[in-house]
């Protein structure tokens, strides 16, 4: 790797569909323990 390779970042779109997909992985995750709260609840 030479210092002048460029940075192995990924695009600006990619960067946002990854920031996308993170969220609402975070949100599923609330959604199915509000809802394993919520059946145990019964």
């Amino acid at each position: 790797m030479l210092w002048s390779d460029p940075p192995d970042e990924p695009p600006e779109e990619l960067r946002d569909v990854q920031a996308k997909l993170r969220r609402m992985g975070i949100v599923l995750a609330v959604a199915v323990v509000v809802l394993m709260v919520l059946l145990a609840g019964r």
